[in-house]
């Protein structure tokens, strides 16, 4: 047994690309998106006869001027990659709002909503979605009132457990705790002292973090799934084999399927080791323990900042083409 045949035994595989014909090689249960995902997606020439169509789609609807067919083709592209990745996996695709409404409740709402109807006039059933927020104040804030309105949700670019906290208090359905870019930054940090062998494994301080997190949501029976996210290595993802889920690049995914090492569970939702009492946050106290996490408060803003560059960058490459 190859270790991603292994991981599947204890956790669900998500499929972390935009590239939707690699899918089939690695049989993942679901499938997640981003801005530069599907931007990286659509430079290959794999790929450009879909733009084209989905161009040539919106510009028949006859929408009114360049910025609203813009606008329509970014949402028409995005849901015609999520369909085309639902016909390999069996489960969820998640698709993302546009990062510059991640500081805009009602606007990520409407954006949320607007997404949802597009799959659902493609005929797909909303419970095979999840629309991707930033995990700010104002996406958590949203993606409650998605909820509410049966609209299941993915809590992105979430690095902090104020973050964590806040998305459980708002019984969202998924969060998705980074994991490598976590690493990164403490790497950085550290410099020349930074020692790889002992920061390895359960140490990695990604996987610190999405493992008190998982802890923390089976003690208190939280129903919030847990998936990580945003992994550098192998290692990241085995030191975590048995989190909810985990979304996982092809890449990686190749990885685990060329090895037939051992892949013991280190985490399990009968492990309630967590020291952390449940917490309430409101907004200012929410702001205040995040702002207090450096690490966090760095790499959410960044998160969010490169997203939106590459947002503006797939628009320039659809303006000619309107």
């Amino acid at each position: 047994m190859n270790q991603l045949e292994a991981l599947k035994q204890y956790t669900t595989v998500v499929a972390d690309t935009g590239d939707f014909a690699q899918l089939a090689a690695f049989e993942p249960q679901d499938a997640t998106t981003n801005p530069s995902l599907i931007l990286k997606a659509v430079h290959m020439p794999v790929y450009q006869p879909l733009l084209n169509e989905v161009v040539a789609q919106v510009k028949g609807t006859g929408t009114s001027s360049t910025e609203q067919a813009t606008e329509a083709v970014m949402d028409a592209l995005l849901v015609r990659f999520g369909c085309e990745i639902l016909k390999h996996v069996p489960g969820r695709v998640s698709t993302e709002v546009d990062a510059r409404l991640s500081f805009d409740t009602q606007a990520s709402v409407a954006k949320g909503k607007q997404l949802v109807a597009l799959y659902n006039a493609q005929g797909i059933d909303t419970k095979r979605l999840l629309i991707k927020v930033a995990s700010t104040w104002e996406g958590i804030q949203a993606a409650a009132l998605l909820e509410a309105a049966g609209i299941k949700t993915n809590l992105t670019l979430l690095f902090s457990f104020a973050q964590a906290v806040a998305c459980a208090n708002a019984n969202v359905q998924l969060i998705s705790p980074f994991v490598g870019r976590i690493y990164d930054w403490y790497k950085r940090q550290a410099g020349s002292s930074w020692d790889e062998a002992a920061m390895a494994g359960v140490n990695d301080p990604g996987v610190v973090s999405v493992t008190r997190i998982y802890r923390y949501f089976k003690r208190h029976g939280i129903a919030t799934e847990v998936m990580g996210a945003s992994f550098r290595n192998v290692g990241q993802i085995t030191a975590l084999a048995g989190c909810d889920l985990l979304t996982i690049s092809p890449e990686l995914l190749a990885q685990l399927q060329g090895s037939e090492e051992a892949l013991p569970r280190l985490l399990d939702p009968a492990d309630k080791a967590s020291t952390d009492d449940l917490l309430q946050l409101n907004e200012a106290t929410f702001r205040l323990m995040h702002n207090e996490d450096a690490m966090a408060s760095e790499k959410l803003s960044e998160g969010i900042r490169a997203f939106v560059k590459d947002t503006y960058t797939l628009e320039a490459l659809i303006h000619p083409l309107i």
